[in-house]
């Protein structure tokens, strides 16, 4: 029997803001889900080895709180990548290959999945175009967030009018990365070294993502925030990907930030 628990998202005064322009949003944790073992809670990872069926209730929940039949909460196949897609419809089972998406269509819920990388929601209220991106390292550092923005533009957004807030990512603490990774954000501007403090293993260091990412959206213009929760050390409340390879384990699931135009 599953588990008919309601979702208990997060959510960001900054977005809440929007809320009066119909726009609702969620940082949804593991709470509410149906999933079992290793996936225990709301994993909504399709390409996790979690039971389809299970994972489809579970989007279910998602799309139920969001106000959107399931086939509306749109998400695509993730693949590190700098890639922006504009949502006119749902994709059905046919997700491209993309980080980002962006909408002005009212009824089409937008969703980021992550298990450590940082899930972006964002929003112009007035404009009524909204975005969410996942930004792992490679896509915040490839420029993810400034082309979400860009596309968000062209439906009408303005860069000043965009509230960005970065959901429950890893932390600092947790992020350990060795030289070559140091190398390759110093290589691309010498000022990423302030990202990295030292770590207690020789030639590695701790990333900070959730700063740099926060940066990088306030160097394009929009106002951002962080809600300031971390992925790994929270198990009871989120996934990791980090936490299970540490661990050794043979998967992960995926939690899932969301949000959606409501039909005025």
């Amino acid at each position: 029997m599953l588990d008919r628990t309601r979702p208990e998202p997060l959510r960001s005064p900054l977005l809440d803001d929007a809320r009066r322009n119909g726009i609702r949003h969620g940082f949804f944790t593991r709470a509410g889900g149906a999933s079992e073992g290793l996936y225990r809670g709301l994993n909504v990872g399709l390409g996790s080895g979690d039971r389809r069926e299970t994972v489809l209730e579970n989007r279910r929940r998602v799309a139920e709180w969001l106000g959107v039949e399931p086939q509306n909460l749109v998400t695509v196949h993730q693949v590190h990548s700098p890639d922006v897609v504009t949502v006119r419809e749902a994709f059905g089972d046919k997700r491209p290959q993309a980080d980002a998406l962006v909408t002005d269509r009212p009824g089409l819920a937008l969703g980021a999945l992550a298990a450590d990388c940082g899930p972006v929601l964002f929003a112009d209220g007035q404009a009524r175009v909204i975005g969410a991106a996942h930004a792992g390292w490679k896509g915040a550092l490839t420029g993810v967030l400034e082309n979400t923005i860009a596309a968000m533009e062209r439906l009408g957004a303005e860069r000043s009018r965009i509230l960005a807030v970065l959901g429950p990512s890893i932390s600092q603490e947790n992020y350990e990365v060795g030289p070559e990774f140091v190398d390759r954000f110093t290589a691309a501007d010498a000022d990423n070294r302030r990202w990295f403090s030292p770590s207690d293993k020789a030639g590695h260091a701790l990333f900070d993502l959730n700063g740099y990412t926060v940066a990088r959206l306030a160097g394009a213009g929009v106002t951002a925030e962080f809600v300031g929760r971390c992925t790994y050390a929270e198990e009871d409340h989120f996934y990791s990907y980090r936490r299970a390879t540490h661990r050794g384990e043979t998967d992960y699931g995926r939690q899932i930030s969301a949000i959606v135009l409501e039909t005025l």
